[in-house]
């Protein structure tokens, strides 16, 4: 075949995949996905993909099965890039980088005047022989003088996952969307309280979403946050998935949570924190590590008590935090932890009957 024939057969051949693939709701074009970073007047850190498949964005809330379970199955049919060229530009500086393996770009830098706090916008652009192929625009958010940050895990902490069984959790993600998850019962009303503890409306205490959660659904779990009012914060989740590992959603490497804690604490050495977590995976054990690892920087840690069986291994954990001087909360209702946030004056107090 001639080279110009060729050519055009492939070009046919790409045109008609393309078509196949935005059919079914995937977009096959590059994008560069920028997650909210955040950072302090110092030092500034913004993650990000670059994806050569990804999902369209959802144009409408979808309320029946079908188009939930094919929403679902989008989120996963991804295609990164790696070692991509991507940049950032901020106040005059350029920062360069390259995608890992899974097309996962970090950047860290040094902003060479200070930054208020806030949110403030930013544009990665993917590079390629000196020519743009793509950017995305995210956020970076430095945390006002506060009392307190909160470090809060998802799954079963906030939002009913059934984490604990895959098939539960499967069917959960399969027969609901963003928009018709629900949370547990009053914990929405303790992350405001906490959110707004001692500090001013414009001025509230930063939140920090960990998760074992993968990339994957960033946007979803963004979707149900503000749905729900949630305080807005930063979300830092696990490696992306792609089709073949569905069936391992929010199974991943839970020692790298551990990592993103702590890189949290030594982002704000001057920061105490409140961690908020479960009982169905490894969060008390990880926040133990936390506690160990950072002596005097948790307040508290308040765990949602689901299962039964892991009871006595978790009291133990409590235990050991307690012997820290980390108060500690293992609630079922979240009014449970609300009260003990107001005794131990994390959130105001009720005004006193007359």
């Amino acid at each position: 075949m001639h080279s110009s024939g060729k050519r055009k057969y492939d070009a046919v051949k790409d045109n008609r995949s393309r078509r196949w693939w935005a059919r079914t709701g995937v977009n096959t074009s590059t994008v560069v996905k920028v997650y909210r970073g955040y950072g302090h007047t110092g030092e500034l850190q913004v993650f990000g993909h670059v994806l050569s498949r990804s999902p369209f964005p959802e144009g409408r809330t979808r309320y029946h099965l079908l188009g939930n379970i094919r929403a679902l199955l989008r989120l996963f049919m991804v295609k990164s890039k790696p070692l991509a060229e991507v940049q950032l530009q901020w106040q005059g500086q350029t920062i360069h980088t390259r995608t890992a393996d899974d097309g996962f770009f970090h950047f860290q830098w040094k902003p060479e005047y200070p930054t208020p706090a806030g949110w403030h916008p930013v544009t990665v652009t993917h590079t390629q022989n000196g020519e743009n192929i793509a950017e995305g625009t995210g956020e970076v958010y430095i945390p006002h003088p506060t009392q307190f940050g909160c470090i809060s895990d998802i799954d079963d902490t906030f939002l009913i996952s059934h984490s604990e069984h895959v098939f539960k959790k499967l069917k959960v993600l399969f027969t609901h969307n963003a928009s018709s998850r629900r949370p547990f019962e009053g914990a929405v009303l303790h992350y405001q309280l906490l959110s707004h503890g001692h500090t001013l409306p414009l001025m509230p205490n930063p939140f920090f979403y960990v998760s074992s959660s993968e990339w994957n659904l960033y946007d979803y779990i963004r979707e149900f946050s503000d749905a729900w009012q949630l305080p807005q914060g930063v979300y830092l989740l696990n490696q992306l998935k792609h089709f073949s590992q569905l069936l391992k959603t929010g199974r991943g490497k839970h020692h790298t949570k551990f990592t993103r804690i702590a890189r949290i604490l030594e982002s704000y050495p001057h920061m105490r924190f409140v961690l908020l977590g479960d009982d169905t995976q490894q969060d008390p054990y990880i926040y133990e590590a936390i506690a160990s690892h950072f002596p005097q920087r948790i307040i508290s840690v308040y765990l949602r008590h689901l299962s039964d069986e892991k009871k006595p291994a978790v009291l133990a954990v409590i235990r050991k935090l307690e012997a820290l001087g980390i108060a500690c909360c293992y609630f079922r209702h979240s009014e449970e932890a609300i009260s003990h946030s107001r005794r131990l004056g994390l959130i105001a107090r009720l005004p006193a009957s007359s």
